[in-house]
């Protein structure tokens, strides 16, 4: 009934990519568990190398790339033959040297958002079976990326992914003011972007609808609707396998849905995380008047003007434990998590028989 994902050279079982989440939210052990039952998995680099034990407080930028070549090793041991990528904001300071840091590890898949990943071909053309794929909300960013790789590296993207910023978590990339207000038609840009690849260049490459995916029945209208595949992040929190300390998934199953809403990051981006903590989130850096020490972003107001708080240093408590000051980041269904899980019991509810029985034949 389902048809294998295939993106570039990699074939993955289900066409189902886990998004990336950082920071360890989403590492070795979820990837390698998701690349394990047929899935993609992605290691999310954003502060990999919090709470890795190479972090010392002061080499953040010389330790990021090298946690994260472990953390691929790490869903490598778990998965030797598994589909596992990585996912890299292009606002991240350290862009180009994770993305070569993911090539060395063995990512089999590159999935970059959080800006227009314009130069990424160049970037990677030491190593051609590295499937290159853009996170994009408009056929027209999915057309700025695709023309440019074409001019100037005479590469396009393996699959493009659509993330509805109506319902997905973290990041996004759509300004404030257009969020919610009822106009974004996710699958009318899916069926675009598929049709300007179709038009353009002759290719059928896959599209991958992101945002809002929980269970069998979003799964099934996603395909329905055109997408080759889905991306889903808030489901696998949690999960047994999931990299968050236990606190973590338990406010998932805690939250309810009018916890969920928008802030602003201090990238500049609109984010959607659970809301009930956002004063103390604030009120964090505001007590301890902590400057920027990371530099993690590359444009960041609380670097430059201690404006909002610490992006990565919130996302980091969250992802220990402490949820009082953390950041927890979250897509609009998280509320719907009623228990801890596994892995495997997801990709069963969502693809049924054929998973059970695979499961059961390994």
């Amino acid at each position: 009934m389902f048809k294998p994902l295939r993106i570039g050279k990699h074939e993955a079982r289900y066409p189902l990519i886990q998004g990336g989440m950082g920071v360890r939210i989403s590492a070795g052990s979820l990837a390698g568990h998701v690349a394990k039952c047929g899935g993609v998995g992605l290691v999310a680099s954003p502060g990999i190398t919090l709470n890795s034990g190479m972090f010392n407080g002061k080499n953040y930028l010389q330790t990021n790339a090298l946690a994260l070549k472990a953390e691929l090793e790490k869903a490598y041991r778990i998965a030797p033959d598994g589909i596992i990528g990585v996912n890299v904001m292009v606002a991240l300071s350290d862009f180009e040297e994770l993305v070569a840091a993911s090539v060395e590890g063995g990512a089999k898949l590159l999935v970059c958002g959080a800006g227009l990943p314009m130069t990424l071909p160049g970037l990677t053309a030491h190593a051609p079976d590295v499937a290159l794929v853009p996170i994009v909300s408009s056929v027209r960013a999915a057309q700025l990326i695709a023309k440019k790789w074409d001019k100037s590296y005479h590469r396009l993207p393996d699959a493009v992914v659509v993330e509805d910023p109506d319902t997905a978590g973290g990041h996004l990339g759509e300004k404030m003011e257009n969020i919610g207000n009822g106009e974004y038609d996710q699958y009318e840009t899916v069926r675009g972007v598929k049709e300007f690849f179709r038009a353009e260049y002759g290719l059928d490459i896959p599209v991958i609808a992101a945002g809002g995916i929980w269970d069998r029945a979003d799964l099934l209208h996603a395909l329905a609707e055109g997408a080759d595949a889905v991306q889903m992040a808030s489901r696998f929190v949690p999960t047994v396998e999931c990299d968050a300390d236990d606190a973590f998934k338990q406010a998932y199953l805690d939250c309810k849905k009018e916890d969920i809403g928008l802030i602003m990051s201090p990238a500049g981006l609109p984010g959607r995380a659970i809301l009930s903590n956002q004063e103390a989130i604030v009120q964090y850096d505001k007590d301890r008047s902590s400057a920027c020490t990371l530099g993690c972003l590359k444009k960041c107001s609380y670097k430059e003007s201690r404006e909002r708080f610490c992006i990565v240093k919130s996302l980091d408590r969250a992802q220990q434990g402490d949820v009082e000051t953390g950041l927890i980041f979250c897509g609009t269904n998280a509320w719907k998590a009623d228990r801890i899980g596994t892995v495997q019991e997801i990709f069963d509810e969502l693809f049924g028989a054929e998973a059970v029985e695979e499961h059961r034949a390994a």
